[in-house]
């Protein structure tokens, strides 16, 4: 799994034309699916990003997880995140999980995130032709990918 976790004041994914769900203070996450994805990738990225301390804390230094300062978070599924670009100027998505691999992983992670920050998460719409707006603060945003752990 490939994560993009960036720090936002606010975030909203709208779906033909419709705001589907919006956030506050938080994190927005593209989230890419690989065939090669486990319940273990889920649990360790759930855990990375609702611990990662990236939020302010009275001092003005980055040392408050999302957990800590209470945020929101919005899940967006982003297959394009596994876009290869080797050959030409077309991407190739071979590398993405397909729907009958990734919609299970993904309603997966939806789950885990919500059991790790104990509240409900906003999401996305898988498949769909989303528009994601969010203000970025910062700016700040973390790449994480669950195959280079070490």
């Amino acid at each position: 799994m490939k994560a993009v976790i960036q720090r936002v004041t606010s975030a909203s994914v709208t779906i033909n034309g419709n705001v589907k769900s919006s956030i506050d203070l938080g994190v927005l996450i593209l989230l890419g699916i690989e065939d090669a994805d486990t319940q273990e990738d889920i649990t360790w990225l759930s855990s990375k990003i609702v611990n990662l301390r990236i939020f302010n804390d009275t001092n003005g230094t980055m040392n408050l997880s999302l957990k800590e300062v209470n945020g929101e978070l919005l899940l967006i599924s982003q297959f394009t995140l596994f876009a290869s670009t080797k050959k030409g100027n077309r991407p190739s998505y071979i590398k993405a999980a397909k729907p009958e691999i990734a919609i299970p992983l993904y309603e997966n992670m939806i789950v885990q995130l919500q059991t790790d920050l104990e509240k409900p998460i906003q999401t996305g719409e898988f498949g769909a032709d989303m528009k994601v707006a969010l203000l970025n603060d910062g700016p700040v945003t973390i790449c994480i990918d669950t195959k280079n752990r070490d």
